[in-house]
């Protein structure tokens, strides 16, 4: 309906350009198509006017009249008025409504989805975490939100990649290897001989055992089995990395987020892919020498200031595989690369970026896309949770799993905004009540189903098309806020999408549960009169229908008894 009240509007400004009203040159404005704040506003309202003022030498309220005598004439518009110091505001004819409520049912799973992507080609990278313990709850946090970005940009019509990148190689994964020889050795980390920079976690002892049993890793096509050798580092390093690639996988796969593809850090090395990267850097004309080090003048391109590319020893700083690895995306065709990260990764974004831009090799200013996430603190009985026995230092997201399930762990780490705190309460996410907002919604949905249950029990009918051909009764207020927000899921959708916002949804489905609570409170359904019974029913199955749509682009279950 937006879109077909836009076009009206455009026609009229045309009209008005035709007849000298406004200057014949004059581009069409960026004029909004928005649902007023007030149901006696009207069901839609424009700016045009008021954009269109100023060029035209006019008042808007003088403008919006012109608008509103050049509007084609249209059934779907029972009623336009202008208000205040200009706005357009258009009434919707009813039988607009019950049309649109029909291709819920017609479309049914596909109803809210777009096709505005097709052809164009996405990339999302998230979680992308060290393979050297099991993931965290802030890991939990970047795969809900990578997982529902890349859902809704799917939804709008991407062809959508979902990439998990290994960091595989440096430091962190040697400390790794020298955690699991100390404990295959026979150490522990109360003793003086740990290493310092050791990984302390029940976890690690765990993998030093399989290790030394001769215990097999299947991970992506590959067997890794243990050497049983504890003198040899490099073995105990490609066995214990696999182990916790394959157990990061579980706990991703128990978390309902998987990939399509996974980028070992590794290959960029094994490829020559950052020599080469760095060698179009120093052809480009973009990196100078000093105190023995090569720099990047990543000042040139927005950044605060150069970055050390290759140390003095000869090793590569951190950002250098970065810039190579998103080079291999925008290679692989990516016209969307979005990475989901931490808020402390902040501080790599705009070296990446400048690093991107020296390669002179078309990449748009601003490519990469990034989403960034704040932590999560975690509390039971009022209490912070901050351990797990099994990775020693933090709570990980398996135990978060184990203790809220799926649906609530996925529904409070989507429901806020990525870049504000999140507080994730266990005994709210544990109860049955509606206070619990995943639960709510949820319930909306099994009780809709229930009441398809309860209509055969009592030897009741439901005919959809009847139903469909009834007045809607939007005199009632219930009845048309529940229209109207039912029919706002593919606005919701396309937002999400463009926004990079999942959490829209969230918010979106537990307004539209109690919106349809409030008609239900006040409505019987299961009843005699069958223009009254089938006209209910259609509100309350086009309601469950787009809840299930919601719910599934969140990666949460849609129950029909609870």
């Amino acid at each position: 309906m937006k879109a077909s009240i836009r076009a009206l509007v455009a026609q009229a400004i045309d009209a008005l350009r035709a007849n000298g009203t406004v200057p014949a040159d004059l581009e069409l404005p960026d004029f909004v198509i928005e649902r007023p704040k007030t149901r006696a506003q009207g069901d839609f309202s424009t700016n045009a006017a008021m954009l269109l003022a100023k060029p035209a030498r006019s008042n808007p309220r003088a403008i919006a009249q012109a608008i509103v005598d050049a509007l084609p004439g249209n059934d779907d518009i029972a009623k336009v008025e202008i208000a205040g110091p200009g706005f357009i505001n258009f009434h919707v004819a009813e039988a607009a409504w019950r049309r649109q409520l029909g291709e819920v049912f017609a479309r049914g799973e596909a109803y809210g989805r777009n096709d505005a992507g097709k052809g164009h080609r996405a990339g999302v990278e998230y979680v992308s975490a060290n393979p050297t313990g099991p993931l965290h709850v802030g890991h939990g946090r970047a795969a809900v939100i990578g997982d529902c970005i890349a859902r809704v940009l799917g939804a709008n019509g991407w062809d959508v990649a979902r990439e998990f990148y290994y960091n595989d190689a440096g430091a962190q994964i040697n400390n790794l290897a020298i955690s699991v020889q100390a404990r295959a050795q026979g150490r522990t980390p109360d003793d003086a001989g740990w290493p310092e920079d050791g990984y302390r976690g029940d976890y690690i002892k765990d993998v030093a055992r399989a290790y030394l049993d001769g215990a097999s890793v299947e991970i992506e096509g590959h067997t890794v089995t243990g050497a049983g050798d504890a003198d040899d580092l490099d073995a105990i390093r490609r066995f214990a990395v696999a182990w916790l690639r394959r157990e990061q996988n579980a706990d991703l796969e128990a978390f309902g987020v998987g990939f399509d593809v996974y980028f070992l850090e590794s290959s960029l090395y094994a490829d020559g892919k950052v020599e080469e990267t760095v060698r179009e850097l120093i052809a480009h004309g973009h990196t100078y020498e000093e105190g023995g080090a090569l720099w990047l003048r990543s000042t040139d391109f927005g950044d605060d200031k150069d970055r050390v590319m290759r140390k003095s020893d000869g090793t590569y700083t951190y950002f250098v595989p970065d810039v190579a690895y998103h080079l291999s995306k925008w290679q692989r065709g990516y016209e969307r690369a979005i990475t989901e990260l931490g808020a402390d990764h902040h501080g790599s974004l705009a070296r990446v970026r400048a690093g991107l831009q020296a390669l002179d090799a078309g990449i748009p200013q601003g490519w990469p896309e990034y989403v960034l996430h704040q932590m999560v603190t975690v509390m039971r009985g009022g209490e912070e949770v901050k351990l797990s026995k099994r990775a020693g230092s933090y709570l990980t997201l398996r135990d978060l799993i184990d203790e809220a399930g799926r649906d609530a762990t996925r529904w409070f780490l989507i429901a806020r905004k990525p870049d504000s705190q999140l507080t994730f309460d266990i005994d709210l996410a544990r109860s049955q009540s509606l206070d619990n907002p995943v639960y709510y919604v949820q319930v909306s949905h099994a009780r809709m189903c229930g009441l398809m249950r309860q209509l055969a029990e009592r030897g009741l009918g439901f005919d959809r098309d009847h139903g469909l051909a009834q007045p809607l009764d939007l005199d009632d207020g219930a009845a048309h806020e529940l229209v109207t927000a039912v029919l706002r899921y593919p606005d919701v959708v396309e937002a999400a999408g463009r926004d990079l916002e999942p959490h829209q949804l969230a918010a979106y489905l537990l307004e539209l549960a109690q919106t349809f609570q409030t008609y239900y409170n006040d409505h019987q359904f299961l009843v005699d009169d069958d223009a009254t019974r089938h006209a209910r029913l259609v509100l309350a199955m086009a309601t469950r229908q787009v809840l299930a749509n919601g719910l599934e682009l969140l990666g949460v279950s849609a129950p029909e008894v609870m």
